[in-house]
């Protein structure tokens, strides 16, 4: 049984640290069927936790415990997102719902 890749995305410090490390900012993971959390593939990718403030799976603003599975796209977003952008973009209410589905402007 063959998956597709989950392709991943940096923004903003994340980004910069990436290149800062020689790394690319757009990768493909290889994930398990079952899925892994943000978390994990965050640290597969070996970005700190505490620079990540949330994670859009597919253009929707997720916690960092969603599940992420084969073909997902997602983007890590770093920690400092300006006051009104938060809101905007999603990231105050993922943070206080940890699976509640939080819509964004497409």
């Amino acid at each position: 049984m063959t998956t597709e890749p989950v392709t991943v995305r940096l923004f903003g410090a994340l980004h910069a640290l990436q290149k800062e490390r020689g790394g690319p900012t757009l990768v493909e993971v290889a994930v398990p069927p079952e899925g892994v959390t943000g978390a994990d593939l965050a640290s597969v990718l070996d970005l700190p936790h505490s620079m990540i403030e949330g994670v859009f799976c597919n253009r929707v603003v997720r916690p960092m415990s969603h599940l992420i599975r084969p073909g997902d796209r997602v983007a890590f977003v770093p920690e400092g997102t300006p006051g009104p952008h938060r809101f905007f973009l999603g990231l105050y209410a993922a943070g206080k719902d940890d699976e509640e589905e939080v819509p964004t402007v497409q």
